[in-house]
Parts: C-alpha cells; structure tokens; sequence
C-alpha cells in the first residue's frame, strides 16, 4: 500500500516485478494517448501502447519503456502489466540501431497482406526498438509508410452507385 499523498507504481512483465515504487505522479501511453496520474486518481483500466513511462519518485523523474499491455489504477495503486520493460542504462544504443535497422528493412522487404499478424509482428519490433531510442534520447528521425492498416480505400461519392444527386453540386437535383 503506498503511503499517504503517493501512488504505488508496478510494473510487471512475463518474468515478474520489474519496477515497485511509491510515485507522486506518473504518466504512460496508451492506445488512445498519454495520460497522467496523481494520488486519489479515479478508478482506470487502460491498454497500453508501447512508449514511455515517466513517474517521479522521491523528488526525481524518471523515464522507462514499457511495450504493450494494460494498467489498472484504483485507490493509489497502479499496476502495469506489459509484455517488455527496459530501464536507460540497460539500453546497448548500438545493438538498438542495428535492430532498427533490420525492423526496417523487414518492413519495406514485407510483401504479405497489409495488416497480418506477420506484419503487425515486425511493426511491434520496430515500434519497441524506437521507444527504446526515444528513451536513450537519440530517437530516429520520422518515417512515413505508404500504407495504412485500419483505413479503406477513400470512396468518392460519385463512384456509389444510385446515390442520387450530390448536396456539393447545385445544378443538380
């Protein structure tokens, strides 16, 4: 239980408790953005993106990347479970920027269909890889993809079939 005034933050992965402190606040990424956290905070569940997790422990800030997961909040207690963890000093920056690099070769040789699992797993890598070199504060520059994973082809109303006059046109109908 944390103490009056701080937020019990744990973070745990598939090999067990990695981080366990007493925060004054923290803030973490989930899938529909970043959000904070301050003792007497509402109950929360959220999935976790992969990024970083910044909380302040006695005094001093600190920064952690986190992969996928969940987090529940409730009555000063946080619990994160997340698939990856990784502290700055642990990060080899070189070995990080060869495995970006072969995330992103993976990624432009792919040829499967947009989307798959297979895809989605080589996106995951590279997303962690990234996170892991934000963390360092060497992050790599922006990369545009060509492709989108949840959007269908725009359709152009005039390309709908009996779909009447268009409100855009006002010589029609």
């Amino acid at each position: 239980m944390a103490e009056t005034g701080l937020i019990g933050l744990e973070i745990v992965t598939p090999t067990g408790v990695v981080l366990n402190a007493n925060v004054t606040e923290f803030t973490a990424p989930s899938v529909d953005g970043d959000f904070g956290v301050l003792p007497g905070h509402r109950p929360l569940l959220a999935a976790l993106r992969t990024g970083i997790v910044t909380y302040s422990e006695g005094g001093q800030d600190h920064r952690v990347a986190v992969g996928s997961g969940f987090v529940e909040v409730g009555h000063d207690q946080a619990v994160m479970l997340t698939d990856r963890f990784i502290p700055k000093k642990d990060i080899d920056v070189v070995r990080v920027r060869l495995d970006l690099k072969h995330a992103d070769e993976s990624l432009d040789a792919y040829e499967g269909e947009p989307g798959s699992p297979e895809q989605m797993e080589l996106v995951d890598k590279q997303l962690w890889v990234v996170a892991q070199l934000e963390l360092y504060g060497d992050p790599p520059p922006p990369a545009i993809k060509t492709f989108m994973f949840t959007s269908p082809m725009p359709v152009k109303y005039e390309d709908v079939p009996d779909a009447g006059p268009s409100i855009d046109d006002p010589t029609e109908g």
